[in-house]
């Protein structure tokens, strides 16, 4: 049977291979990489596989190239997200090549109340609420409130401690089942709290961006909402924008 990497394109098993080193600490922030010679032949693959999977990193802001001079590693990269797509605050920060971590993560459970319209609940129906502070190379970026139904969790209450721990979408998928098919999500600029500004260890009145978005899964059930106030410096937000199509006279 083929092996997971041999699926894919090899310029994207060697961009994918590049962040795990990131994220291992392998290659630091401002760092030169190894000359492309010595980087294909530690990766397996051609120079112009290599230089494939560079310039998707380079495009994406995750490392610098001049020539005569080498490429290097960004001081600081941005999370960057293509809109188009449904992501969670985990794998962008490592698709940025940095190491995702939690801070202050309490999950409890109450009432649905003001997010029973979103969750087509009754307003006395039980959520589960995970209120965590995202790090990005421990850097507080995000703080993010997700809330599922409760009865999500009736045949598994033992995972109802380990939610906040890693990826949301993740132990959804692989602990309770739950594929989210799709979401709808709505941004805005906001100013930061006093509340979250402790949260994030930033100033109150901090540009924040608010992401609130609802989660489905493939048959139409709204199974988690999220509220979500990233630092407006830490991440980057593109947006595909298509052709009209064809146009009929």
């Amino acid at each position: 049977m083929a092996s997971k990497r041999s699926s894919r394109p090899r310029s994207q098993a060697a961009r994918e291979e590049l962040l795990e080193w990131v994220a291992r600490g392998r290659i630091g922030p401002g760092s030169q990489l190894p000359p492309e010679p010595q980087l294909a032949s530690k990766l397996g693959v051609s120079r112009a596989t290599l230089r494939d999977a560079l310039g998707s990193l380079e495009d994406e802001g995750l490392v610098t190239r001049t020539r005569g001079s080498g490429t290097f590693l960004a001081h600081r990269p941005r999370a960057r997200n293509n809109l188009d797509a449904n992501f969670g605050v985990s794998e962008a920060i490592r698709a940025a090549g940095m190491r995702p971590g939690y801070e202050e993560s309490v999950t409890r459970i109450e009432r649905a109340a003001d997010e029973a319209e979103r969750l087509a609940l009754a307003p006395d129906d039980d959520v589960v609420i995970v209120e965590r502070v995202r790090t990005a190379d421990e850097r507080r970026v995000v703080f993010s409130l997700d809330v599922l139904p409760a009865d999500l969790l009736a045949e598994r209450p033992d995972v109802l401690p380990r939610l906040g721990r890693d990826s949301l979408y993740d132990t959804m998928e692989r602990e309770l089942g739950i594929v989210v098919h799709h979401g709808v999500a709505t941004f805005a600029p906001v100013k930061a709290t006093a509340s979250i500004a402790r949260k994030l260890h930033i100033t109150g009145g901090t540009p924040l961006l608010s992401l609130d978005q609802v989660d489905y899964n493939e048959e139409g059930r709204p199974v988690l909402s999220s509220h979500e106030y990233h630092l407006a410096d830490a991440f980057e937000f593109i947006v595909i924008r298509r052709g009209p199509g064809r146009r009929f006279k």
